[in-house]
């Protein structure tokens, strides 16, 4: 089998999108959020999820006009060439190392509230986790499409009755904010740390051929999931300002639930939290699959990805994925390393992956979407700013990787020259 059947509807694609948005972070963020910027987090937020909304338009339009397994490396190689295209495919390929410890220390945070876990016992039910990854995935994205529409709904039906019990009273949010200054800077750096609940917006590009129509679902599914998620993070953030002072110990959620329901936050909180975290890392499973399976079919990667089961997922690359991320697992517990740095070059190596696509829809799309692209390119430029040092991990990516594709492009033009006898 060489193509990939496409079984998801726009709801179910929403459901993936939302799910994918929240992730690891829906009752996380808020709080990692309001200890760097106290009250200027809920502008952070607010900025974050207008700026994010032409991003997510474009990247829509370039997956339903150009649906490809390769996501941002198609869109980018088909308007600038094979080297660069190919270099924003690797760098998304090994942006893992990061991203996936990351969301993984994440999602433990939910279970350390339940059942606490340290040590290599954590380790060990870390890699048993992956294990169930590779059951969701084995028979198509479609079966876990379905489930995780279905925790979306649980995700904002909890967030809903959290805001309702707790009141919401907005008077009382307006104080609160107009009696605490704003730091322009503060600002910035919690929209730099926020940026990670948006990753998954590109990772639906590679899922545009598991769409029954693309070109009609890709841009309702990936907007109305994101306008969705905004909406959540906000309401999280104005909850935990109002109901929470201790922000410091152990998750705030879980202590606000507490304080609104009487108990069973940690039961209520942490089983979302876990199925969400798992949810995401399930959706940049499939999606990192479905790439190397892609740069395999074109030589980029070797032939022994270039195979699809009979429920046409690229198995061996969904293997090779999951035993990559089981390797960074133990590496990172033995190494110790902190969730903000993590999650910070993740970011850097997406603003690149971002901007690249939007530069990318410059040239492919209509003049009509121009407006949309220069929007999303100042976001990226701006969030780039706000990140800093943490940049560093995406461009040292992007020297390493741009000169060997290039030699590589230039040696097997070389040998396709066949000499004249």
């Amino acid at each position: 089998m060489n193509h990939i059947k496409g079984t998801i509807g726009r709801w179910q694609g929403a459901g993936l999108m939302a799910t994918t948005l929240l992730g690891t972070g829906v009752f996380i963020l808020p709080q990692m959020t309001i200890a760097t910027a106290g009250s200027g987090a809920l502008l952070a937020w607010l900025l974050l999820t207008l700026a994010i909304i032409p991003v997510t338009l474009v990247f829509g339009r370039l997956a339903s006009a150009f649906p490809h397994a390769a996501g941002p490396a198609f869109f980018v190689e088909k308007a600038f060439g094979r080297t660069a295209g190919r270099t924003i495919g690797l760098i998304f390929l090994l942006v893992v190392p990061l991203g996936a410890p990351a969301a993984i220390l994440m999602t433990f945070q939910f279970v350390n509230v339940l059942i606490p876990i340290s040590g290599w016992s954590q380790v060990g039910i870390e890699l048993g986790l992956l294990g169930l990854l590779f059951l969701l995935n084995f028979k198509g994205i479609h079966i876990s499409a379905k489930l995780q529409f279905a925790l979306t709904l649980a995700i904002v039906s909890v967030v809903v009755l959290m805001c309702g019990a707790g009141g919401m009273n907005i008077g009382k949010l307006e104080d609160f904010v107009s009696g605490t200054s704003t730091d322009s800077t503060m600002v910035m750096a919690a929209a730099g740390i926020a940026f990670w609940s948006f990753l998954g917006v590109e990772a639906m590009t590679h899922l545009a051929n598991d769409f029954k129509d693309p070109g009609k679902d890709m841009i309702p599914a990936m907007l109305l999931g994101t306008v969705l998620v905004g909406l959540v993070y906000l309401a999280c953030t104005a909850l935990l300002l109002l109901t929470s002072s201790e922000l410091s110990s152990g998750l705030a959620m879980v202590t606000a639930f507490d304080r609104l329901f009487g108990g069973y936050g940690a039961e209520v909180i942490g089983i979302l939290g876990i199925a969400a975290g798992l949810a995401t890392v399930n959706v940049y499973t499939a999606s990192v699959s479905r790439l190397i399976w892609s740069f395999s079919r074109e030589g980029v990667l070797p032939r022994y990805f270039d195979s699809l089961n009979s429920h046409h997922v690229p198995v061996r690359a969904l293997s090779a994925v999951l035993l990559a991320m089981a390797c960074v697992i133990v590496l990172t517990h033995v190494s110790g390393q902190e969730l903000e740095h993590l999650i910070k070059w993740t970011n850097g190596v997406f603003v690149v992956i971002y901007l690249a696509s939007m530069f990318a829809a410059a040239k492919l799309l209509s003049k009509r979407y121009l407006p949309l692209v220069c929007l999303g390119s100042l976001f990226c430029i701006m969030l780039g700013a706000a990140l800093g040092v943490s940049m560093l991990y995406a461009t040292v990516l992007i020297m390493l990787l741009a000169p060997l594709l290039w030699w590589q492009k230039l040696h097997l033009a070389r040998n396709e020259v066949v000499p004249v006898t």
